[in-house]
């Protein structure tokens, strides 16, 4: 009718359109509406009137009761056939409602309409929502605990385009905050940190180790550790997100691995320049074997200390220990399956692939390491008050530049969303609050970079949602 639509139909369109199939969604519990004006009849009686024909408020609501029900009239049979008995009694409008019979007064009709005013109306609202300046109803969808957020998220956004298809003309459905584009911008952030973390450990290890071999058979407890953490994480319910899988270094789980595979590099050559001729297979598993157990205690040492500096964050309680039972879960996994694979996978690697000429050679990178080490230790050894005094200032220097550090609770992650809270006075109204919102959008949306601004102000009929 070319009139715009009002927030009491955008609400009434929530309410009883776009809100029942959302909840229809596997995973969805519950959708929250703010916003708008929730749609009632109200029936405002004339007191004097009232009086002058001797009723009461329990004589309208009475009538109301009795002249707005759908009866039940049980059925017919005819030719074969049931049909069913119903009597449809409900007022269907404003006029329906205002030509309900009170009563009778001298053979006259008393109707609503003789006592009272009825008109469209809403219950008094405790919240409102706005976006770019514009009042509008804003729904929040709900997930039942336990399930997958990026799946429902993607049910909710494909059932979003399908209720928009049979909106009236000029109403649109859209979401305005998709939780998917946060878990695959989460996603792709572990992804990269991992790929990019991994390459780099295997190129460094080529580079010290100055075999090739040993720097693949060194490299392989990357994946096969990570398969056995995810295992872990799997097996007790451990989701893979930004704050388990992005703790993980891999410098540290190898760590134990290139000990052992240095070790038994540097006796294999050893024992190939003493016989002058490559080793029997017997030999290479007799000497891999002794080489491990020289080096043993400190690989497992090693990792050990690090997993032990993990195990105090799975006594944090609350929202600390949700939020850091996974990262700390996580990285004892890996530690204990990089622990295990050193002991079994990394010997067993060796003798059976290091075969033919094995020689231990120092590359260019370790040998200029070593010329720039052996200066600075030996000056350190003949003046060592001198070198403990400044590592206990440069200590104490640090401590306060660790205190005048910023501090974050969260990781960061640019998901490009910014949660902004207008501050108001206490007892500021809501019509005042939505005038006051809308003057802040309208100035952010000024900001070029700005694409879209939405806004919930006071609480929600159910005040379930988290989010203030």
């Amino acid at each position: 009718e070319d009139k715009p639509y009002t927030p009491m139909d955008l609400r009434t369109l929530q309410d009883w359109v776009i809100r029942p199939q959302l909840r229809n969604v596997k995973g969805v519990i519950e959708v929250n509406t703010i916003g708008g004006y929730e749609k009632q009849i109200h029936i405002l009686p004339d007191l004097n009137k009232l009086l002058s024909y001797d009723l009461t408020i329990s004589d309208v609501i009475i009538a109301l009761e009795k002249n707005n029900n759908n009866v039940g009239a049980g059925y017919i049979e005819k030719n074969g056939e049931q049909y069913l008995i119903r009597v449809p009694g409900q007022v269907k409008n404003i006029d329906g409602i205002e030509n309900v019979s009170i009563a009778n007064r001298d053979e006259i009709t008393i109707k609503i309409k003789d006592i009272a005013t009825v008109e469209l109306g809403y219950p008094l609202r405790t919240g409102a929502a706005t976006q770019n300046g514009q009042e509008i109803v804003l729904g929040t969808v709900m997930m039942l605990i336990g399930e997958n957020s990026k799946e429902v998220s993607t049910q909710v956004a494909e059932k979003l385009k399908q209720i928009n298809q049979n909106l009236p003309n000029g109403v649109i459905a859209k979401e305005v905050y998709n939780r998917t584009i946060l878990v695959d911008k989460t996603i792709a952030t572990v992804t990269k940190n991992l790929v990019e973390g991994a390459i780099l450990v295997i190129v460094i290890l080529s580079l010290l180790l100055g075999n090739f071999r040993a720097a693949l058979i060194t490299a392989a407890i990357i994946p096969i550790s990570m398969l056995m953490t995810i295992t872990g994480m799997v097996a007790n319910k451990v989701s893979g997100n930004l704050m388990s899988l992005g703790a993980l270094d891999f410098g540290l789980i190898v760590d134990g691995a290139v000990i052992i595979v240095e070790n038994c590099i540097r006796r294999l050559s050893i024992a190939q320049k003493d016989s002058g001729a490559p080793l029997s297979k017997e030999q290479r598993f007799h000497l891999v074997s002794s080489a491990t157990a020289e080096v043993i205690k400190p690989s497992i040492f090693g990792i050990i200390i690090i997993t032990v500096v993990y195990i105090p964050i799975f006594s944090l309680t609350g929202i600390e220990g949700k939020m850091f039972h996974p990262m700390a879960f996580t990285v004892v996994m890996a530690l204990l399956s990089s622990l295990i694979l050193c002991l079994t996978f990394v010997p067993a690697s060796i003798a059976l692939f290091m075969t033919g000429r094995v020689s231990e050679e120092e590359n260019i990178i370790i040998k200029s390491f070593k010329k720039l080490y052996s200066p600075a230790l030996h000056w350190s050894l003949k003046r060592p008050l001198s070198v403990i005094l400044a590592s206990v200032i440069i200590f104490i220097i640090s401590v306060f530049g660790f205190l005048s550090l910023g501090r974050e609770f969260m990781p960061n992650l640019e998901e490009g969303d910014i949660a902004l809270h207008a501050m108001r006075i206490p007892g500021t109204s809501l019509s005042q609050s939505v005038e006051m919102q809308a003057n802040v959008e309208l100035a952010i949306k000024t900001i070029p970079e700005v694409k879209e601004i939405f806004g919930k102000i006071g609480t929600a009929d159910i005040a379930t949602d988290p989010m203030p």
